[in-house]
């Protein structure tokens, strides 16, 4: 199943600078192969729901390697049935 998700992983007890960590998780996923678009609060990426998560998943246990205790994770996603539609096709859409 194709989705479009919205990742904000918050690395806790690190100090008040998460960009080193931040950018562990990008090489993460840019590695992943997965479409995705980082924003000041997060990232969006569109794949299968498979291949999402377990790029998340791969994120969370990076971070636990380089010594993050806890991490506060949300994710929220939305699927279509009706159509294929892109990150740029909802883009488009409101423009």
């Amino acid at each position: 199943m194709k989705i479009i998700a919205d990742l904000c992983l918050v690395p806790m007890g690190v100090g008040p600078s998460v960009s080193a960590y931040i950018r562990e998780v990008r090489a993460i996923i840019d590695a992943s192969g997965l479409s995705y678009d980082m924003h000041a609060n997060g990232t969006n990426i569109e794949g299968e729901m498979a291949a999402v998560t377990a790029t998340v998943e791969a994120c969370c246990a990076r971070l636990h390697e380089l010594g993050v205790e806890r991490i506060f994770c949300t994710m929220s996603f939305s699927t279509r049935n009706d159509k294929a539609q892109t990150m740029a096709d909802k883009l488009t859409a409101i423009a």
